[in-house]
């Protein structure tokens, strides 16, 4: 299993714990814990999407690679 496929499972995974917090699936204490990860996951995966990484400067674009 290649880290891909581990990032896309916990993606899932934050996804239905996510909802499971919002639908009221789960305990209180549970729900708040699993939604705070679930912030923190989500947060760290869009700041490393490449589009971010341009916007601030950690990633060169592709027309700056190819002059």
């Amino acid at each position: 299993m290649n880290t891909h496929d581990v990032k896309t499972m916990t993606d899932g995974a934050a996804v239905v714990v996510g909802l499971g917090g919002f639908m009221e699936w789960f305990p209180p204490v549970v729900a708040l814990t699993g939604g705070i990860l679930t912030i923190i996951w989500l947060a760290l995966r869009i700041y490393e999407t490449n589009t971010v990484q341009k916007m601030l400067g950690k990633k060169e674009s592709n027309n700056a690679q190819h002059e």
